[in-house]
C-alpha cells in the first residue's frame, strides 16, 4: 500500500554533506533516502534537518559503547562551538538550496502553508528547512530573522548536548526523561520569538524540564518530530504519558521514529526488530491521545533502522500493518500527512 506521506525528520542533508560524491537524484544503496526511492515509497516531503555534528570527525555518541548492567548510559556530548556550527549550518543550507536548484522543480523548499499544499498537490517533493539544535543561533537571537528569511520554519532548541538555550537529554536506558535543568532565559526568549515569527518548535531532544518550559511559554502546538512512547520503550528520549497529554491539549503531534533502540521494550540497538513495534507505538499514541496527534518522524539517515524497514521504501509496510490492525483510510491519511499539515497551518504565520 503506497500512501503519500510526509515525514517529520531526516538527516539526509548531513549524509550528503559528509559524502560529497553522493547525488540525491541518483538511486543509491547507501543511506535511507534519495529521490528515486522516495518516489517509489510515496514520500511526499518532510523536515530536512540541518545538524552540525559535535565532533570534528562528524561522529555522534553510540549507546552501545556505554553499556551498563541493565542498558546503557551515554553522556551528553560537549557543547559545540557557535562559530563552527554557524559555518556548517550555512554550508548545509546552501546544499539544500542547491538540491532545489538542480531538481527542475521536482523539489521545493516550502515556506508557508499555501506553498506546502500546492507542492503536495502537484506531487512535487516538499522540503521544510529545520535546525536540529539551535547552535547556529546567537544567544541574543540577532540572526534568527535572517535565517527565517532564508526559509527556516522549524527548529529544535537542542540536540543531545547543552547549548545557550537548553540542555539536551542524554541517551540513557532505562531512564526517565527528567534529566537536568530546563530552558535558560535565552531559551525562553527563543521560544517566544519563534512563536512570533511562526517557526515550529521541536521538543524531541529536550529533557523533561525543557519540554515543560516549552509548554509553559509557547502558544503554538507542541511537537516532537521524532519521538516514541516511553511506556513502550523507557529510553530517556521518549515521551511519557503526561507529555503526550500535553501534546494533545495543545493540538500538537508526535512523529514516530523508526530508531530501533527507541522502539524496543529492551532498548537494544538490534536491527532484528519487527515493524510491528512501529505500529505498536502508533497505536499506543492513538489510543492515549487520539489519531489526530500521531504522525511519522523516521530519522532517516540519522539512526539505525530495522532490517525490515531498510530505508524509505519500507514505509508502505507500516501502512499495510496499520490497515490490517483496523486503521481506516481516513486514519491512515491523518498519520501519513494530514496531521503534519494541520499543525503547520496552526503554527506558521505566513
Amino acid at each position: 500500500m503506497v500512501f503519500p506521506f510526509f515525514d517529520g525528520h531526516n538527516d539526509t542533508i548531513l549524509k550528503l554533506y559528509m559524502n560529497k560524491d553522493m547525488d540525491f537524484f541518483k538511486e543509491s544503496n547507501q543511506g535511507h533516502l534519495d529521490e528515486a526511492r522516495a518516489k517509489r515509497a510515496g514520500f511526499s516531503g518532510g523536515f530536512f534537518a540541518i545538524f552540525p555534528p559535535p565532533h570534528a570527525d562528524l561522529s555522534v555518541p553510540n549507546p552501545e559503547e556505554h553499556l551498563t548492567e541493565k542498558g546503557y548510559d551515554a553522556p551528553l556530548a560537549e557543547p559545540a562551538d557557535h562559530e563552527a556550527c554557524l559555518k556548517v549550518t550555512n554550508d548545509m543550507v546552501e546544499l539544500l538550496y542547491s538540491i532545489e536548484a538542480q531538481s527542475n522543480e521536482r523539489l521545493n523548499i516550502v515556506k508557508n502553508i499555501t506553498e506546502l499544499r500546492k507542492t503536495l498537490k502537484n506531487e512535487q517533493m516538499a522540503a521544510i528547512l529545520h535546525f536540529e539544535g539551535a547552535e547556529a543561533i546567537k544567544p541574543d537571537l540577532s540572526n534568527l530573522e535572517s535565517f527565517y528569511k532564508k526559509g527556516l520554519r522549524s527548529i529544535g532548541l537542542v540536540w543531545s548536548r547543552p547549548n545557550s538555550f537548553a540542555q539536551g537529554v542524554p541517551y540513557r536506558f532505562p531512564s526517565t526523561p527528567d534529566i537536568g535543568s530546563g530552558l535558560s532565559e535565552a531559551g525562553v526568549n527563543l521560544v517566544k520569538k519563534c512563536n512570533n515569527l511562526g517557526i515550529m518548535l521541536d521538543t524531541s531532544h529536550l529533557n523533561e524540564n525543557g519540554f515543560w518550559d516549552v509548554v509553559k511559554h509557547s502558544d503554538a502546538p507542541i511537537v516532537a518530530t521524532h519521538s516514541n512512547a516511553h511506556s513502550l520503550c523507557p529510553i530517556s528520549r521518549n515521551l511519557t504519558d503526561e507529555q503526550l497529554e500535553a501534546v494533545r491539549e495543545s493540538n500538537g503531534v508526535v512523529g514516530i521514529t523508526y530508531s530501533v533502540n527507541m522502539l524496543r521494550t529492551d532498548g537494544k540497538m538490534n536491527q532484528k526488530t519487527s515493524l510491528d513495534e512501529v505500529a505498536a507505538h502508533i497505536r499506543y499514541i492513538t489510543d492515549t491521545i487520539g489519531i489526530d496527534h500521531v504522525a511519522l518522524g523516521s530519522d532517516f539517515d540519522g539512526t539505525t533502522l530495522p532490517y525490515d524497514m531498510k530505508d524509505v521504501t519500507g514505509v508502505p509496510k507500516v501502512f499495510e500493518l496499520l490497515k490490517e490492525q483496523g486503521f481506516s483510510e481516513e486514519d491512515l491519511k491523518k498519520v501519513a500527512q494530514d496531521n503534519w499539515i494541520r499543525v503547520l497551518n496552526e503554527t506558521w504565520k505566513s
